[in-house]
């Protein structure tokens, strides 16, 4: 169905001109302008009205996903490379893309870069699609004229990092599902089997035994909280989504998560690999130190490995080295240390920053995978150990049921 768009354009006089046209999209509308002879400077959507409008819910804004954005440059790599222009190559981009959100934002920044803006200035206008590490390779390969080599590059840093959260979610899944499962059919029982069984030992009398009288208890209780803890999770978990980024938070929560017994080495793994590839990546591209240093800090998803990055940013600024600052915190082991220094020393920081972030790419996947199978085993004892203890629990009174009879 097609849609209303308004328009600002520039003659070939130089004179803005305003209008509206029906097309699908954004892009049809910026080619049906040019065959027109005019140069686009904005097309917008004409608002909706009545039961037209479209309806937004608070916390859940469309996003632009890391995938989407891997799949975008190496795409956009390979256009530039086959010597298409940049507006023709977001034209296509624009149509090619699975994303809505993305291939409006790249409406956006392709009529920006009609106008005469950069691309690094017009993605820079949305940051919540384009985030700084990007931004600033795109910049660097703009100025040193290797735009192409850049977006491949950026490409192979993002596909890296959909392959690691591929990893680490893949051993999160198993646990979680079957916690889930285990606390579901928990609920179940003590809401709707429990009270079934404890109207028959009220009729039948008698003491029940100290286990089933818990889980009576328990039925009891979650009966009458059970719709206060369904809304206070739902509360928690919105909460929890506005406040997780937040400095004061992270700055309790980040540490913990290190020390996990059992997650807490992946964590630190996960973490390195990303400091070490972000980083890698950036000054391959040409980005100066310092600023790199400025963003991979805040693209690690840890406040501690931040804080060791802001000491080596000050060490740096200093005229100082860029390993030396790192012995001092203990997240980053000693190979990661000397193998910096080694690339230092040689010239060759970002090629040793690149091999850092393969070998802890590798731990990562052989750590899920021995987590994995670690986990199978303990979450289905934990399963059979809850849900058994309640069965159980139930069937106490029964082995007793004939003595209540004859009583």
């Amino acid at each position: 169905m097609s849609t209303t768009f308004k328009y600002s354009v520039r003659d070939t006089g130089g004179k803005l001109v305003t209008g509206s046209l029906e097309a699908d999209n954004q892009a049809a509308v910026a080619r049906k302008l040019l065959q027109m002879g005019y140069a686009p400077v904005s097309i917008t959507s004409d608002e909706k009205k009545g039961l037209q409008k479209d309806v937004s819910i608070p916390g859940f804004k469309a996003r632009v996903k890391l995938k989407d954005l891997a799949i975008f440059s190496r795409q956009f790599a390979t256009m530039v490379n086959s010597g298409l222009s940049l507006l023709r190559a977001l034209a296509i981009l624009c149509e090619q893309t699975d994303s809505k959100e993305l291939a409006r934002v790249l409406t956006e920044v392709r009529n920006d870069v009609e106008t005469g803006s950069a691309l690094s200035v017009s993605m820079a206008k949305h940051p919540d699609a384009f985030p700084p590490l990007m931004i600033n390779m795109i910049k660097a390969g703009e100025v040193g004229g290797f735009l192409d080599s850049v977006m491949l590059q950026i490409a192979e840093n993002f596909e890296s990092e959909v392959k690691l959260r591929g990893k680490v979610k893949s051993a999160m899944t198993y646990p979680i599902v079957v916690f889930i499962m285990a606390m579901v059919m928990c609920v179940i029982m003590l809401i709707f089997i429990v009270p079934v069984f404890a109207g028959m030992f009220d009729s039948l009398g008698g003491q029940l035994p100290f286990p089933t009288q818990m889980l009576v208890y328990a039925s009891d209780i979650l009966r009458w909280t059970a719709p206060f803890l369904v809304v206070g999770l739902i509360v928690g978990v919105i909460v929890w989504r506005r406040v997780k980024d937040r400095e004061g938070v992270r700055n309790v929560v980040d540490p913990i998560k290190l020390k996990t017994p059992v997650f807490g080495n992946l964590f630190q793994k996960i973490a390195l690999s990303r400091f070490s590839r972000n980083l890698g990546t950036m000054m391959k591209s040409g980005v100066p130190i310092l600023q790199s240093l400025d963003i991979v800090a805040d693209t690690t998803g840890s406040i501690v490995v931040a804080r060791a990055v802001r000491d080596v940013q000050q060490s740096v600024r200093g005229g100082e080295s860029l390993a030396a600052p790192l012995t001092e915190h203990k997240v980053f082991p000693s190979m990661v240390v000397q193998m910096m220094a080694v690339g230092e020393e040689t010239g060759a920081l970002d090629t040793m920053l690149l091999k850092i972030s393969d070998f802890y790419d590798q731990e990562v996947e052989a750590t899920t995978e021995q987590l994995t199978a670690l986990i199978e085993p303990l979450m289905i004892a934990f399963l059979g150990v809850v849900v058994g203890g309640m069965i159980i629990a139930l069937y106490m009174p029964i082995f007793k049921i004939f003595d209540l009879i004859g009583g």
